[in-house]
């Protein structure tokens, strides 16, 4: 049979499996990990619910869609929100670690795991309004009613997840390493850094609120994490295979050369050496990226579109009619100068002209209001993965010097984890580490 990387999305989970992820949860943090590892009882299907009422979220389709948090046997080995086609919200959120005792981050990985599965498939974690009045409700219950609206979350670790301290040092991916100082970067502490990192993606943004909302709380109670530094993203700023290609704050297309491919996933984003609990797996990085968006707005037409490369209004580059035209980085015009400037976006960062070079970007726009001063507080949480950093490294290099981009732009938070394989039915994320 044909293996597909986008697989269709999976009916919602019976009662019975959302049962044992839950029995997974609460059993890792009432009994340690042998009682997390016990299934409990299946339990018989609930009735049909009654029809959504066609006005309401309920009714949209893509509310319904959900995607299996687990791996099947024979199926992709990746954890689900990075081939997934992008969703239209995301929350990210990473941690600190607040413990050095392995059993203690062991216990939180094996919450998390059993949370998240539930959450994908639109189920809570734990009961929202407890039988005791006095006692705290396990989830949030914000997104009741809200349905599964084809959420992921996708779980990195950090550097930091691999200190001496907790014994895991010998575990750490080969090129898990804190990143470089490359130009454009301007960071705030608040926004760098983290020893584990989720990042939730749904069609909802309430949704991925509420499910990162969960985990954080998971996270506090077991003593294992707490919060570093977090944001929220909106109108997807990457395009998957058979989307449209969305837009950037800038107004331009983005993300219209993206890999789509399963070859191309093969080759420049899943890592295929190492330990085989790593093979799958991905180096994500996430920046905040700060856009001089008053700036930009003055600029003149003719000037942003020689910054990227492309038409504003067709996404076309400006060799081309049509925004899949493939840029002809050769062409010069009546001056002797090429079509496509030496400094534009598309031909810095194409494959063409970096030995050929790709990463996966699955990227979100952001506003966080107002600055200081009265400016737009705005840009891009951009996200990508590759299965060498090194790549993203010398993409970034190229754009902070010579792009002309890099006028407009700053780069003040940043991060980069390890996205191990989605972990199979019964075990949890990383668990190989602990064996």
């Amino acid at each position: 049979m044909k293996k597909t990387l986008f697989p269709p999305p999976s009916k919602p989970a019976a009662k019975a499996s959302a049962l044992t992820r839950r029995g997974l949860m609460m059993g890792a943090a009432a009994g340690g990990m042998g009682a997390a590892l016990r299934p409990a009882a299946a339990q018989a299907d609930e009735a049909m619910p009654p029809a959504p009422d066609p006005m309401s979220d309920a009714a949209n389709p893509a509310m319904h869609v959900s995607y299996p948090f687990y791996r099947s046997a024979g199926g992709p080995r990746a954890q689900a929100g990075i081939a997934t086609p992008p969703q239209r919200y995301t929350m990210f959120m990473s941690f600190d670690l607040s413990t050095q005792d392995p059993r203690v981050l062991q216990v939180l990985l094996a919450r998390w795991s059993a949370a998240i599965g539930l959450l994908m498939q639109g189920e809570t974690v734990g009961a929202v309004e407890p039988s005791r009045p006095e006692a705290r409700g396990l989830d949030t219950g914000e997104a009741l009613d809200l349905g599964p609206a084809g959420l992921t979350v996708t779980i990195g670790f950090g550097p930091g997840l691999f200190r001496p301290e907790l014994g895991l040092s010998a575990h750490r991916p080969a090129l898990l390493e804190d990143l470089p100082v490359l130009p454009s970067d301007a960071f705030s502490p608040i926004f760098t850094g983290g020893d584990l990192s989720l990042q939730a993606c749904a069609e909802d943004p309430q949704v991925a609120y509420h499910a990162i909302r969960d985990l954080a709380r998971i996270a506090k109670r077991t003593g294992a994490a707490v919060t570093r530094w977090t944001q929220m993203g909106f109108g997807r700023a990457s395009a998957g295979k058979g989307q449209v290609t969305p837009r950037n704050l800038f107004g331009f297309r983005d993300g219209t050369r993206n890999l789509r491919e399963q070859t191309e996933f093969d080759r420049y984003v899943w890592v295929n050496d190492g330990p085989d609990w790593q093979r799958g797996g991905s180096y994500q990085v996430v920046r905040k990226i700060e856009m001089r968006i008053e700036n930009w707005d003055n600029d003149q037409i003719s000037d942003q579109n020689a910054v990227f490369g492309r038409h504003k209004a067709s996404g076309a580059p400006l060799t081309g009619t049509a925004e899949f035209d493939t840029p002809d980085f050769h062409k010069t015009g009546p001056d002797g100068a090429f079509v496509i400037p030496d400094n534009a976006h598309i031909r810095m960062m194409s494959h063409e002209m970096n030995d050929g070079v790709r990463i996966l970007r699955r990227s979100y726009n952001y506003t966080d209001g107002l600055d200081p001063v009265g400016r737009l507080d705005a840009g891009l949480l951009f996200v990508s993965y590759q299965n060498d950093p090194a790549h993203f490294i010398r993409l970034q290099r190229k754009m902070g010097t010579a792009d002309a981009l890099g006028e407009y732009v700053s780069h003040i938070g940043s991060g980069i984890f390890f996205t191990p394989p989605a972990p199979r039915e019964g075990s949890y994320i990383g668990a190989e580490m602990f064996a």
